[in-house]
């Protein structure tokens, strides 16, 4: 059998995303840690040997090497489907593409919002020592609260999960960047009682997985908060 090797760190949200989705269909896989805070994907020998994009998270599977988590939750699916259940990934065609509807608009419209907000609050004053800009900062905040109200309102509007009635992997990766703005100790929940609910039955489901995934960032946020 070709092993899977998942290179990864669950500091980073699609990390936790293919982690996960890997976890709870019980596909067999190698662990390959990639330090990000030791800046160990920024190496000559990464980029030529492992992940040209030099980010987390890519698969070696045999000779095929594959990264963004998309991509790489979309062959798993392909190559695992005896293992994969079908309201993860969908086999049925328009079910699937309801799927990838969300998966396409999730990048801009969740990934971008949310991870924005938080790098920029959060590695701001780490980097430069300085306060965020103010300004900017309600810039991003304003993208982020838009991106929130739209799950809201787009695609929890019809069921209890972002495909209808079953989790799929879409609950998992909006959970996942929704999740990163604990360690800027932001309330996305505030004035979204629905989103909350969604996020809980997202964990219950998913768990002991879930909080194994998110036990990094679960201690930087507890940090954080302390220091307020």
């Amino acid at each position: 059998m070709t092993i899977l090797k998942y290179y990864y760190d669950l500091l980073s949200q699609p990390s936790r995303t293919v982690y996960m989705f890997l976890k709870l269909n019980k596909i067999p896989f190698q662990d390959c840690l990639v330090a990000l805070r030791k800046n160990e994907q920024s190496s000559k020998e990464f980029k030529e040997q492992l992940n040209r994009f030099q980010k987390v998270p890519f698969i070696h599977h045999g000779d095929f090497k594959l990264a963004e988590s998309t991509a790489i939750v979309s062959y798993l699916a392909r190559e695992y489907r005896e293992l994969v259940s079908d309201h993860w990934y969908p086999k049925n065609s328009k079910s699937q593409a309801k799927l990838e509807e969300y998966l396409a608009w999730h990048h801009i419209n969740t990934r971008l919002p949310c991870t924005t907000y938080t790098l920029y609050k959060w590695m701001t004053p780490i980097m430069t020592g300085n306060p965020p800009n103010e300004k900017v900062l309600a810039q991003y905040e304003g993208n982020l609260v838009k991106g929130l109200d739209q799950i809201k309102e787009l695609w929890l509007s019809q069921g209890p999960y972002f495909l209808g009635d079953q989790i799929s992997v879409a609950d998992i990766f909006a959970a996942c960047e929704i999740e990163q703005l604990k360690v800027v100790n932001y309330d996305a929940f505030k004035g979204r009682p629905e989103l909350k609910a969604w996020l809980e039955r997202v964990r219950d489901l998913c768990n002991p997985v879930y909080d194994e995934a998110h036990a990094v960032i679960n201690k930087i946020a507890a940090k954080s908060k302390a220091k307020l």
